[in-house]
């Protein structure tokens, strides 16, 4: 359905004589008769015939008085124009509503969002344990991740679910870097998960936003405010105190985890420097998906090299394990890790990065907790007094940094 809209532009001559307003009324009196109507003034001055009515002025008249005068407002004077035209537009039903419900529903569809990532976090670090756990090959079961997630991009660009990029040769050498710093983010975390529990890794991975601050302040230049270094001190603290107590601490797993935070900061860093000219940039999705398939040529020779092939269902058969069993985890897990990063991808467009570092403190927090519950995992109040000084020390890191980009907007 549509409604009428009238607007007006000059077309149509109208009378030009001015209007003299004179602040008093004008008094009209109808005549129900065939007779004239006279025009003229209470104060007994001489009126002239008009068909049907007759008006005249008087200021102190504003009521019915018992000749049968009218009393009714002055005009108000208006500004001469050459005419008005009157015209029918076509305008929208919902023209001048306000879309009440769409704050709710965005609302409910980031709230989805993080609901998913916090999910496919959970899933992808149940899975990829029990994989790790009993193929302790972190090489290829990362290689894997790759190639299941090279697979569903190209499915994405191919059924135009996300548009494919035009990607130039110079922009490809500026996305190596990423994708180097990203394959090893990647495969420093599962060689962790092999070695230490799923809660212990994700422990250490709070030391982020310290790896953060101090590459940042290396490579571009920022350096953190006295309450930003303070952020930091409960985060180490934390993870000292809780490395200390764990019950399956080992140096290759601690070291493994360290090195991951080291390579995905560093990536977060190059991110800042890549592509500084806005014709060049791409969305966090694209570059993402652009990064999962370099990742996969870079790691596949090294896989080879070192682990060789072992993945196939004989050598798993040899090996004494359930072939479908694994191959139904490792490719949830694959699932999940490539899901998991495209949900961040698209929060992180919705919300600003200090919002998303809030959420992924929240997320470390929620994967901890059911890791333990699920692995059943010791620890002692000393582990967890640790564990839970670290995760405070990322949360306070968090509001220092909104507080510092409120006052950079201000």
């Amino acid at each position: 359905m549509q409604s009428t809209a009238i607007s007006f532009s000059p077309s149509i001559s109208l009378p030009k004589k001015p209007y003299k307003p004179s602040g008093s009324a004008s008094l009209c009196r109808f005549n129900p008769l065939s007779q004239p109507l006279r025009f003229g003034s209470l104060n007994g001055s001489t009126a002239r015939k008009i068909n049907p009515i007759s008006c005249s002025a008087d200021s102190s008249s504003s009521k019915l008085n018992r000749n049968g005068w009218i009393s009714v407002p002055a005009p108000v004077p208006e500004r001469e124009s050459d005419g008005v035209e009157v015209r029918a537009t076509s305008v929208p039903e919902s023209a001048g509503e306000a879309p009440k419900s769409k704050p709710m529903t965005e609302t409910l569809v980031l709230g989805s969002l993080f609901g998913l990532w916090y999910l496919f976090n959970i899933y992808f670090n149940i899975y990829n344990k029990q994989v790790l756990k009993a193929f302790p090959y972190p090489v290829t079961v990362t290689l894997a991740q790759f190639a299941v997630g090279s697979v569903l991009v190209i499915l994405m660009w191919t059924l135009n679910l996300y548009k494919r990029p035009k990607i130039s040769g110079a922009q490809l050498v500026a996305i190596l870097p990423l994708a180097a710093v990203h394959t090893l983010g990647n495969l420093f975390t599962n060689m962790s998960l092999g070695k230490v529990s799923v809660s212990f890794t994700h422990t250490i991975k709070a030391m982020e936003p310290f790896f953060s601050v101090v590459l940042s302040a290396m490579f571009l230049g920022e350096f953190p405010t006295l309450w930003v270094l303070s952020s930091l001190l409960p985060i180490v603290g934390g993870v000292g105190l809780a490395s200390m107590t764990e019950a399956s601490f080992n140096w290759a797993g601690f070291w493994s985890a360290m090195a991951s935070n080291l390579t995905n900061q560093s990536r977060n860093v190059l991110s800042k420097k890549f592509m500084v000219r806005k014709e060049e940039s791409l969305d966090n999705i694209t570059l993402f998906s652009i990064i999962t398939i370099m990742s996969f040529f870079l790691l596949a020779p090294y896989a080879f090299f070192t682990e060789g092939v072992k993945f196939t269902p004989a050598y798993l058969e040899a090996a004494g394990l359930n072939v479908n069993q694994l191959y139904t985890r490792s490719l949830i897990a694959a699932l999940c890790f490539h899901a998991y990063q495209q949900v961040s991808y698209m929060i992180l467009q919705r919300v600003s990065p200090v919002t998303h570092s809030v959420g992924n403190c929240v997320k470390r927090v929620v994967v901890i907790v059911t890791s333990v519950l699920f692995f059943r995992t010791p620890v002692s109040p000393i582990n967890g007094l640790g564990t839970g000084i670290a995760l405070a020390g990322v949360f306070l890191y968090s509001r220092v940094k909104r507080i510092k980009s409120k006052a950079k907007t201000e």
